[in-house]
């Protein structure tokens, strides 16, 4: 059987090809702005998951696949513009945010645009319970931008409420693409209802470690400590105020909510949510939802994208950035 890692390899090749012969629009700006973007190093996870979920189910399939697993990529980038406006993020994966090139109002235009494109994509298709899906996967992630938005600076979030959060923000797409890579193969909906939860619990488990990855690793493409200086309380964050003791759990809020963090202010939160469980319990959860995902694959017959999808679920959990 093809190890799985030279199948990933060779489909994200596809994936990129593909990419790179079809212009985003006839219009010169919202090409350039748009590419920018998508050509600033992404790891093209969602088409890839497209396209993985299809021919784990028919291997033999073409129609037209990686064109159409390009309109993950589409609403993914236009998710990450409109982020960057919100956040007002001065970097985007090492290189300068488009805002701050083209402005916030090109910037989020060119999000509207690409949320256009993946719609006349998947409308092309002609395929109703694709189209449902690709609709509400939009409506629901729009939905988490907005909850994003009235979390910001929230302390008191619960571990419930930031799951809702990630679901609209990260795994609703994740799971969109698997899905309907599912359902372009041709299965009953029963079928592609697992790889939607498969998708689902991927996604999730994706969302938690780049949280956690912001405090313990400094190759994520941003700064470390960063999500922390802008005061945005993630997992380890809700895991390490649950235990805390009254006065590191004051040190903590009063660290987050700080508006000059230096290095060593950093430092000390860090130490408060280590001594805390932070830090491991984010990661036992992420596991968790890992453990689940790769559940939900059982019903696939033995291939080669299957031990690719196997293997993207076990990755997840020891990648860097």
């Amino acid at each position: 059987m093809e190890n799985p890692l030279n199948l990933i390899k060779n489909e994200i090749s596809k994936i990129e090809e593909t990419l790179q012969s079809l212009r985003v629009s006839q219009h010169p700006f919202i090409n350039k702005v748009s590419e920018y973007v998508l050509f600033a190093g992404g790891k093209r996870v969602r088409p890839l998951l497209c396209v993985l979920s299809a021919k784990a189910l028919n291997p033999d399939l073409k129609n037209s696949l990686y064109e159409t697993s390009l309109l993950f990529e589409y609403l993914h980038v236009a998710t990450l513009l409109h982020d960057d406006v919100v956040d007002s993020a001065e970097f985007r994966r090492g290189r300068k945010a488009a805002r701050n090139l083209w402005g916030n109002q090109a910037t989020i235009l060119v999000g509207d645009y690409l949320y256009a494109k993946a719609l006349k994509i998947a409308s092309s298709l002609q395929n109703p319970s694709i189209m449902e899906e690709i609709t509400q996967t939009t409506l629901l992630m729009s939905e988490g931008e907005v909850l994003q938005l009235l979390h910001l600076d929230d302390t008191e979030i619960s571990e419930e409420a930031y799951y809702e959060v990630i679901y609209r923000k990260t795994a609703v797409l994740i799971s969109c693409s698997c899905k309907v890579g599912a359902l372009l193969s041709g299965v009953e909906d029963k079928k592609a209802e697992e790889l939607a939860n498969f998708g689902y619990n991927l996604g999730m488990a994706f969302q938690v470690i780049d949280d956690l990855l912001d405090y313990v690793s400094a190759e994520t493409g941003k700064d470390l400590g960063k999500d922390f200086s802008e005061g945005k309380v993630t997992l380890p964050i809700i895991f390490a105020l649950n235990l805390a003791p009254a006065q590191e759990k004051k040190e903590l809020l009063r660290l987050l909510k700080s508006k000059d963090i230096e290095a060593k202010d950093f430092k000390r939160a860090y130490e408060i949510i280590e001594k805390n469980r932070g830090f491991e319990l984010t990661f036992q959860k992420a596991r968790s939802f890992i453990d689940t995902a790769k559940d939900y694959l059982q019903f696939l017959p033995p291939s080669p994208y299957k031990e690719a999808l196997l293997y993207i679920s076990d990755y997840l959990l020891t990648r860097k950035k």
